[in-house]
């Protein structure tokens, strides 16, 4: 069974959003080769994940921890069912309405969007540090009316409403506004019985033009990012405590911090503000199993794990950006703990081809995940032979499905969902990253790929954090330009900029060396954590070494 046709008729009144998918014939083949991907045509995906966990007798677990109190399964499923009352009771909110959700981290954003989802409406939630401009492109694109904040980030949202007539209903928590609406509501909420295939999330993603991509997942979607990441890649049971840094509104933490959990009654302890510090925090406080982050926060946390306790970690995973050999070396060094590397994407809500860090061959980001089919392909959409580097292209039970967007031409070819990532894969199905495909730069006529350069980089003792990126430049058509920030203790200077450029050539081919160089104090990087290699290329005119 490739493609799945809608089995039952949407319960969705406002049908917008539905009217924007792709056409079918954009639509990327669906594969359900798995058992537990078969889904039943009527589906509410909170029901699975929070109602059949109460008859299920775990009502009394921990499902949320908090530095304000935990919620148990049954406190979360009050919050949820009240929350679900106020937008349907006092906000008129139809299945099929979009709600933005605003805020950071905790029990109050996950009661939120459970009760948009289980009320049959669509969820977008969104990153704290937006600000007003991208809040009101994305407003305006899913034609937004009601919004569900923390009253600690409104006024970007105010000016948002303001600048686009979208978010005019803006309903707070934080400020007793939303909690004195939910204390006169029951306990109890009836799931809208939705399709599978009724849109119940829209992501979005930002584009190379500055135009954000809505990307739309079903309540099948849903629940499959957690049957096959959260059960076959993580091995989820109901002893786990995951935590981490990405936000709900990055569906890599939707999964990782609420629906995986869920889905399995484990537990999870979100974080506010996830500094290094917050994070062993949390790991210590609540005994994490399980701690999801970014590469360049695991060689922070590296540096900093000695005198903490967390013996209770069994996982690490890796996300959002590619993982150097020297920071996972030195994660391992730090901890004994290898980590689980994952590559994933917006537009197929989670992670399809990953490795624990111990089976694969050093250097792989691993296989494609149990459900998931994965291929390099060549410019015309052909899949090549194992060794040649190409496009990486997934096909599974997930997919990419932008909303109204040209995009979608793009991403879909010939039934694959091709992601922006040139790998390479052997003969035994195992994938090497080779590079984004915006990263690949082109200079004297030799092809160099800016994370291996990061890579040789970051084993140098002074560098704490890097990004390579190509420029402009008559001569060679591009330069190899090297942004660095350094350890504590280092002092940036020309001199050890060229032990730099001389520390690479030892380590890689010497025509890939950063021809120049520059420090930093930080890298610009997006709410979710990935370096703005864009912001870097644009101040390239004033770097400046050898």
């Amino acid at each position: 069974m490739r493609r799945l046709v809608p089995a039952a008729p949407t319960a969705h009144v406002d049908t917008y959003a539905r009217e924007l998918l792709p056409p079918e014939a954009l639509q990327p083949d669906y594969e359900f080769t798995l058992d537990e991907l078969h889904y039943p045509a009527q589906i509410n995906c909170v029901s699975v994940l929070l109602d059949n966990a109460i008859a299920e007798g775990c009502a009394q677990r921990v499902a949320i921890h908090s530095p304000s109190g935990s919620w148990t399964y049954a406190q979360l499923l009050a919050k949820t069912n009240q929350i679900a009352h106020v937008l349907t009771d006092d906000l008129d909110v139809v299945p099929g309405n979009r709600v933005l959700l605003r805020g950071f981290n905790g029990p109050m954003l996950m009661a939120a969007w459970l009760a948009v989802v289980k009320a049959g409406a669509i969820a977008v939630t969104t990153m704290p540090l937006l600000r007003s401009k991208e809040l009101g492109q994305i407003a305006d694109k899913a034609r937004i009316v009601h919004a569900l904040c923390d009253a600690r980030l409104l006024q970007e949202l105010r000016d948002a409403a303001v600048q686009t007539g979208h978010c005019s209903i803006a309903t707070t928590w934080g400020d007793g506004a939303l909690e004195k609406m939910m204390a006169r509501k029951p306990s109890n909420f009836e799931a809208i019985p939705t399709s599978r295939d009724d849109l119940c999330l829209i992501a979005f993603t930002s584009g190379t033009s500055g135009v954000p991509k809505a990307t739309g997942h079903f309540h099948r979607d849903v629940l499959a990012m957690a049957d096959v990441v959260g059960r076959h890649l993580l091995k989820t049971t109901p002893d786990d405590v995951y935590t981490g840094s990405p936000p709900l509104g990055f569906t890599f933490g939707l999964g990782a911090l609420l629906v995986f959990p869920l889905r399995f009654r484990a537990a999870s302890a979100p974080i506010e503000q996830p500094t290094p510090e917050a994070l062993l925090y949390a790991v210590e406080t609540y005994s994490a199993t399980c701690l999801f982050t970014a590469p360049t926060m695991y060689r922070t946390l590296a540096a900093r794990v000695e005198g903490h306790r967390i013996d209770s970690l069994r996982r690490a995973v890796s996300a959002g950006e590619p993982l150097p050999l020297a920071t996972r070396e030195l994660w391992l060094l730090a901890t004994g703990l290898h980590l689980t590397d994952g590559i994933g994407a917006t537009e197929m809500i989670h992670i399809f081809i990953a490795t624990n860090g111990v089976d694969a061959p050093h250097g792989s980001i691993g296989r494609a995940l149990p459900g998931y089919t994965a291929c390099v392909i060549d410019e015309a959409g052909n899949p090549m032979a194992p060794g040649g580097v190409g496009r990486l292209a997934v096909k599974g039970p997930t997919g990419c499905r932008y909303l109204q967007d040209e995009r979608q031409r793009d991403y879909v070819v010939r039934g694959w969902n091709v992601t922006g990532d040139r790998f390479r894969v052997d003969e035994q199905g195992y994938f090497w990253f080779v590079t984004r495909t915006d990263d690949m730069i082109l200079s004297s006529g030799y092809n160099i790929a800016g994370p291996e350069v990061e890579s040789a980089l970051l084993q140098h003792p002074a560098v704490r954090e890097c990004a390579v990126v190509g420029l402009a430049d008559e001569e060679r058509g591009q330069l190899v330009a090297a942004f660095i920030v350094l350890q504590p203790g280092h002092v940036p200077s020309a001199e050890l900029a060229s032990q730099l450029q001389t520390f690479v050539k030892g380590r890689i081919a010497p025509y890939k060396y950063p021809r120049r160089v520059e420090f930093l104090a930080a890298l610009p990087k997006t709410p979710t954590g990935k370096v703005q290699r864009n912001e870097l290329r644009a101040r390239g005119a004033d770097i400046g070494t050898d």
